[in-house]
């Protein structure tokens, strides 16, 4: 595992510990010779998550659409900061740049990143791991709701498998580095999109 996208907030949050974790998931990524792939942002959890792994030492790409920049929300101190055309190109290329997909606390944008690189995985288009910190109980709705969705039978356990979650970034990249993606995708393959 060369490189780790980083999924989080453009805010903090209301409680401290979701700026510790981003610190912590920085740090650690930095200290393992592993590349932060990120939102390109200066703000909030993602200006955070990439202040970390620079001060560790570490090299972070950040993938931000024009809009935002112009917005001037670009971090100016990152390794590489590539500007693309939209939010689709954004997440493309970071997915294209990482070997596997983290989301820390965040909102909806962080939910939809993280869920479409998960599905892409469902239906065989990557074999990378894909997981939630669940810093402070933060996703135990969410994977709750999962595990019915499940139950349910709208989701298969094989495909509820593919995503992960744990309290701790070691913990978290410990399943990463043993990920084993299922043997067969869901319904097509990657030249059938």
């Amino acid at each position: 595992m060369k490189s780790i996208c980083v999924f989080c907030g453009s805010s903090f949050g209301s409680n401290p510990i979701y700026t510790h974790a981003a610190r912590d998931v920085g740090h650690m990524i930095a200290e393992r010779g592993i590349t932060l792939v990120y939102g390109g942002a200066k703000v909030g959890l993602m200006g955070t998550v990439a202040d970390a792994a620079l001060d560790a030492g570490g090299e972070v790409i950040g993938v931000l659409p024009i809009s935002l920049q112009e917005k001037e929300l670009a971090h100016e101190g990152l390794s590489e900061l590539h500007v693309v055309g939209s939010m689709h190109e954004r997440k493309a290329l970071m997915a294209e740049r990482s070997d596997a997909f983290l989301a820390l606390p965040g909102g909806a944008g962080t939910l939809e990143e993280l869920f479409e690189v998960w599905t892409w995985g469902q239906l065989g288009l990557h074999r990378k791991p894909c997981g939630f910190l669940n810093t402070g109980g933060f996703y135990d709705k969410l994977l709750s709701f999962l595990d019915f969705q499940t139950e349910e039978g709208f989701m298969k356990p094989v495909m509820r498998s593919m995503v992960r979650a744990a309290d701790t970034p070691a913990d978290l990249l410990a399943m990463f580095e043993s990920y084993q993606p299922p043997a067969t995708p869901k319904w097509i393959k990657k030249d059938e999109t």
